[in-house]
């Protein structure tokens, strides 16, 4: 197990940002240094006590997808070693098994969702108004339900609070028609392949997010991070049923135990317990494990 790291502190490169997540150095004009933390985020809020092991297995499982869908789209890694980048031994720890180099693009203002099963935030729309995000659905649907074909319902990304659902439409207005339509069939190509692979391995994806950049000339590219269980509901096949909130290996389970708490959803978060912590991280590790055959050293 490696040393929890809550914060990066590479003194060698200016940071530019720091997401729930991820710590973003520059590097020259075009390039980045993303280093995935242990962070957790739970309701928009961040925990205080790192999650062991998280910010590695993100990192494994965003980069084996990258390149495993790269025949589909191309994504923003760079191939440069994350140790080659920074100065001395302290900084080289921090980086090592949790960090990329990528190209610096110019990111989409929305996040392109896939949804292939009823839960979350889209079953509660659909029981409002038998639609999400403007899609009408088939009426009668229960919870985790199959949806019949798998819908493209983006989002807005919010600097602070909640993200927003919105129509393609919407979306469309935003990026422009041809964008937007490209993001839409890329995101559904992306998602059946995914879908389709970690389903012979008893995982379903229930539902993800991509994030998308543009370059100079206009190239569409696949950035951030790629169906890692912080970015999609991952359910072992064994266990679901329709009608209920199947478990999961994402931090549905971290979620689920802040809700027995009386807390109001705002920062500071509540103090995890130590038998939670060490049962997400090893949630983390199993996903990793049964999608991609490796495991953290």
């Amino acid at each position: 197990m490696s040393v929890p790291l809550l914060e990066s502190n590479l003194r060698s490169l200016p940071r530019i940002g720091r997401g729930k997540v991820r710590d973003i150095y520059a590097l020259g004009n075009d390039r980045m240094l993303i280093v995935t933390t242990d962070r957790l985020s739970a309701f928009d809020v961040v925990m205080s006590e790192p999650i062991p092991d998280k910010g590695q297995v993100l990192t494994e499982m965003a980069n084996f997808w990258f390149a495993r869908l790269a025949h589909i789209v191309s994504n923003h890694l760079t191939g440069v070693d994350p140790e080659s980048v920074v100065k001395g031994e302290d900084e080289r720890a921090q980086v090592r098994g949790r960090s990329i180099v990528v190209k610096k693009l110019n990111p989409l203002p929305i996040e392109a969702v896939v949804r292939g099963y009823i839960i979350g935030s889209g079953w509660k729309d659909y029981q409002k108004t038998g639609a999400i995000c403007g899609i009408q659905l088939p009426k009668g649907l229960q919870q985790a339900q199959k949806l019949p074909e798998p819908i493209f319902t983006p989002a807005t990304k919010a600097v602070e609070g909640h993200d927003e659902n919105i129509s393609f439409e919407q979306m469309a207005k935003m990026i422009g028609a041809e964008l937007a339509s490209r993001v839409r069939e890329l995101s559904l190509r992306l998602y059946k392949e995914a879908a389709g692979f970690a389903a012979a391995r008893g995982i379903i994806i229930a539902d993800t997010k991509f994030e998308f950049g543009t370059d100079a000339q206009g190239g569409l590219t696949l950035i951030d991070e790629v169906l890692t269980a912080d970015s999609s509901r991952f359910w072992p096949a064994a266990e679901y049923r329709v009608g209920i909130s199947p478990p999961s290996f994402d931090k549905q389970f971290v979620r689920d135990y802040l809700e027995t708490l009386t807390w109001d959803k705002k920062a500071p978060a509540p103090k995890l317990h130590a038998d939670v912590i060490a049962k997400t991280s090893a949630k983390y590790r199993e996903a990793m494990q049964r999608l991609t055959g490796r495991e953290i050293a």
